[in-house]
């Protein structure tokens, strides 16, 4: 079987999902209140217990991945810089949309989407890669663009920190990588009846993550902000992941697995947090939701481009 053949049979079954998911928004058959339970359960039971079974069997790195972890940041930053200076210099955009849109263009669609990208991509190899990579990503990113934002007007204030600091103390991907280092750091492993349960909503992360991506696209739309959207876009897709492959290939030193895990993880769609943000902050929102669906959208095939060109399915 050819490579393109072997790419094609991790991503169009993943994407398809995702389209059943908005086909079946589109027709109404599932409630809104239906699909906000489903993401629901992905973000604070599914992918959570998935992290932490990951983390408390796995074989932890003796030392940090700092060069893995420059890696992906490095991109993602470098794609955040010239999408806000873009939306503020050359479309003349206020200063926090300026930063939302910024932040779009470096925020990778981490849970429903990455996740299930990955573990397809690189197995249960990538698995450990991915989630150290998610433990830094959401707090960095998301730290980074409300002090940003909340810096760009009256000042950065006690109120947004603490309110930054109970959002993270909420986060079950948080709570769950915690827990599954100090089960790991204390030996301990699920056996008999519990683990069987945990197993089996394991199972259902990713189809659900995906079929939970596709409800929430129908949800956002894809006409967006015609001028900065497309710009966002390719950044995310096409700037971004290749910074960080340019890195991994010739500037740093990597194990394979781990250096395609943060290419492909890089390569993934503008995350819903960048279209959550906008809508905190109410700026911003019509570029970012459109980005979303329209990265998510194209996607199938600039990953399918990404993971040809990390040689996945070559051998």
């Amino acid at each position: 079987m050819s490579q393109i053949a072997r790419i094609a049979e991790i991503v169009l079954p993943l994407f398809g999902v995702i389209a059943l998911g908005y086909f079946v928004g589109w027709t109404g058959l599932l409630r809104e209140r239906t699909a906000e339970g489903l993401a629901d359960y992905v973000y604070t039971i599914a992918i959570p217990l998935l992290i932490f079974r990951t983390l408390s069997e796995a074989k932890l790195p003796d030392a940090l991945p700092w060069a893995y972890w420059f890696a992906y940041f490095a991109g993602a930053f470098f794609a955040w810089a010239i999408g806000q200076a873009i939306s503020a210099l050359v479309f003349g955009r206020p200063t926090r949309e300026a930063i939302v849109h910024g932040f779009a263009s470096g925020q990778a669609n981490i849970v429903l989407v990455g996740i299930p990208l990955v573990l397809a991509a690189f197995g249960e190899g990538g698995a450990l890669p991915l989630f150290l990579l998610i433990a830094v990503n959401l707090p960095l990113m998301m730290t980074a663009a409300s002090l940003l934002i909340e810096g760009s007007g009256a000042g950065i204030t006690r109120a947004a920190f603490l309110n930054l600091a109970r959002n993270f103390a909420g986060n079950f991907i948080l709570i769950a990588f915690a827990a599954g280092l100090i089960a790991q750091f204390l030996g301990l492993r699920l056996g008999g009846p519990p683990k069987a349960v945990v197993d089996l909503v394991v199972a259902s992360a990713v189809p659900c993550a995906l079929f939970a991506m596709g409800l929430a696209l129908r949800r956002y739309g894809v006409a967006g902000d015609i001028g900065i959207t497309p710009v966002l876009v390719v950044l995310k897709l096409l700037v971004h992941p290749l910074v960080v492959f340019l890195l991994v290939r010739y500037v740093l030193t990597l194990p394979p697995v781990w250096a395609g895990v943060a290419v492909t993880f890089a390569a993934m769609p503008c995350g819903i947090n960048a279209y959550l943000l906008a809508e905190r902050y109410k700026a911003g929102v019509a570029g970012t939701a459109g980005a979303v669906s329209l990265s998510t959208g194209l996607a199938v095939l600039t990953v399918s481009f990404w993971l040809w060109l990390l040689g996945v399915g070559a051998s």
